[in-house]
């Protein structure tokens, strides 16, 4: 049998302690929850989507075309329920703060999941052509059953395409918790504003970073430990200010490897380019360009680069800068 806890009073006298600390004087003093969303009801509500997104994956039951929708429903249903409380407390909660979103008033919340409900069948042939070209991307792959059941990439993109729906309504506070949800489940973190079009596939995943003003086309492969980010905080507070992505812009049918870190509102990435692993870029790179790491020499042209970062070296396409010390 285990000991008696026997310093009680020294136990009150602590609790008492941190019952003072909750003196209003700091950000993280608000005791406000229960009008804040509940983050257990919205990965709820997620994971309700998650299989009506893919129900034939994550049915109970044989399925058919007599019971296909009683079945959709009863995952539709509570979702529904769900994320009306939820976004209507993150709304309510934002405007009690004097932050509302945009439109907000009554039927808000509402409206706003039968947006994203609407939004579904789209969702849904966006979702195939991720999966497919996971399968098509990874020779690993046995079947598409394996790529929706056990890639890290799928849950996260579609965790994305959902809290994309929602940031994009301005919905507070909500995309966020499904998208930091799929990051803690996969190790991929992408932000619910980041906007990426269809076959996306993230092979391995873990550690990718994908920023909120990131533009990503169609036909994109991206390997574990890349990051898509902003040049500097202060920098992109300016841009953010300015209306200006702070993030780059990957075109079509790029493929960019493991460990490449790509900065900057102003980057591009030309369509069709290959970017190698561990490079790091600041500026733009024409399409059809392939860009591997390159160690460091005396010349002039390439000590700009930064000493712990491998040189960008363009083979074929041209490219339009070389990295440089703003992206430190």
């Amino acid at each position: 049998m285990g000991r008696v806890p026997t310093r009680h009073r020294e136990l009150v006298e602590a609790i008492d302690a941190v019952v003072d600390s909750y003196d209003g004087t700091k950000e993280i003093d608000s005791l406000e929850s229960a009008a804040m969303p509940n983050r257990r009801a919205v990965v709820e509500a997620f994971k309700h989507l998650q299989a009506a997104l893919f129900v034939g994956f994550y049915a109970s039951r044989p399925l058919s075309a007599g019971n296909l929708r009683l079945v959709l429903a009863e995952h539709l249903h509570p979702a529904y329920e769900l994320l009306v409380e939820q976004i209507d407390r993150a709304a309510t909660y934002e405007a009690r703060r004097g932050r509302p979103p945009e439109g907000y008033g009554e039927g808000w919340s509402e409206a706003a999941v039968l947006t994203l409900y609407r939004r579904i069948p789209q969702m849904r042939r966006c979702l195939a052509a991720d999966v497919t070209a996971a399968y098509r991307g990874d020779p690993a792959a046995g079947s598409v059953e394996e790529v929706v059941f056990s890639y890290p990439s799928t849950e996260a993109i579609t965790a994305h395409r959902v809290a994309k729906v929602l940031y994009d309504l301005g919905v507070p506070l909500v995309p966020r918790i499904v998208a930091e949800y799929a990051h803690f489940e996969t190790g991929i973190d992408i932000h619910p504003g980041a906007t990426i079009g269809s076959d996306f596939f993230v092979d391995h995943g873990t550690a990718t970073v994908i920023g909120e003003t990131a533009r990503i086309g169609d036909r994109v492969k991206i390997y574990h430990g890349v990051t898509l980010g902003a040049l500097s905080a202060e920098r992109g507070r300016r841009e953010a200010a300015a209306g200006r992505p702070r993030h780059p812009k990957i075109e079509d049918d790029v493929t960019i490897y493991s460990g490449a870190t790509i900065l900057g509102g102003d980057t591009v990435i030309g369509a069709g380019s290959v970017i190698g692993g561990n490079v790091w870029l600041t500026r733009s790179v024409a399409p059809g360009s392939k860009i591997f790491g390159g160690r460091r020499s005396g010349s002039d042209e390439v000590g700009d680069a930064t000493a712990n970062h491998d040189v960008a070296v363009v083979i074929g396409g041209s490219s339009r800068g070389r990295s440089g010390r703003e992206a430190r």
